[in-house]
């Protein structure tokens, strides 16, 4: 039977049962609890100072409405870059490949930001719909655009997270097939190929990290513009 490449990004089952909960619920295991200690220890002091950096760097624009949403961004970010480096080790799935979890995670924290929005500044919130000194003609054009693009938002985090994931996935299968392939008939090539496959996985590392860090990144720019 002739496997597709896309199979990678099915679901794994085990006897029946999704894996996909297993997936989803081991990033947490590579966190430390805190402790009663009063110094910590390398890797503790490291992840602190890497989330530290991370929640000043994505709330300096924010207003002060917004920093209660410090602690759920961040942990989402954490969260999302996990999953995008558990998924490059052999053997593993990973789950943000699939589109439906990326809505999941986008559309309820989208709208979560627009009714905040809506609720707190309601004049505001619908003056994003139509610029200022828009001639009358343009209006209803405007407005319908501006429309579309609000409720596009959400579709946009979600497609980006999974194609840039699902393309990088791809690329990677294909070059070590190649490799693979071309290594008992011109192993020279292969081993070039082998060289180009080592440089995208490097690469497919930093689109990992930097992918999740855009994720959360543009959510905090919507919570801006309703805060």
């Amino acid at each position: 039977m002739t496997l597709s490449f896309f199979d990678q990004f099915m679901s794994p089952t085990l006897l029946g049962i999704p894996l996909m909960a297993l997936a989803l619920t081991l990033p947490w295991v590579l966190y430390f609890n805190t402790g009663s200690r009063w110094l910590n220890n390398r890797t503790s002091s490291i992840q602190a100072l890497f989330i530290n950096w991370f929640t000043k760097q994505i709330f300096m624009p924010v207003s002060l409405g917004g920093h209660k949403w410090a602690m759920l961004l961040t942990s989402l970010m954490l969260f999302l870059i996990s999953l995008n480096m558990l998924g490059l080790l052999p053997y593993t799935f990973t789950p943000t490949t699939q589109l439906s979890l990326n809505m999941t995670f986008a559309v309820p924290l989208w709208l979560a930001t627009v009714i905040i929005g809506m609720r707190n500044q309601p004049t505001h919130a619908l003056g994003h719909l139509l610029p200022e000194g828009t001639p009358t003609l343009l209006i209803p054009v405007l407005i319908i655009i501006e429309t579309i693009s609000l409720f596009i938002r959400p579709l946009a985090l979600g497609v980006r997270l999974t194609a840039n994931l699902t393309a990088g996935h791809l690329l990677i299968q294909l070059i070590a097939t190649a490799a693979f392939v071309l290594f008992p008939m011109m192993p020279t090539v292969a081993i070039f190929t082998s060289l180009l496959l080592l440089f995208l996985t490097l690469l497919e590392v930093a689109v990992a990290m930097i992918q999740a860090y855009v994720f959360v990144l543009l959510l905090s720019l919507y919570l801006q513009e309703n805060v």
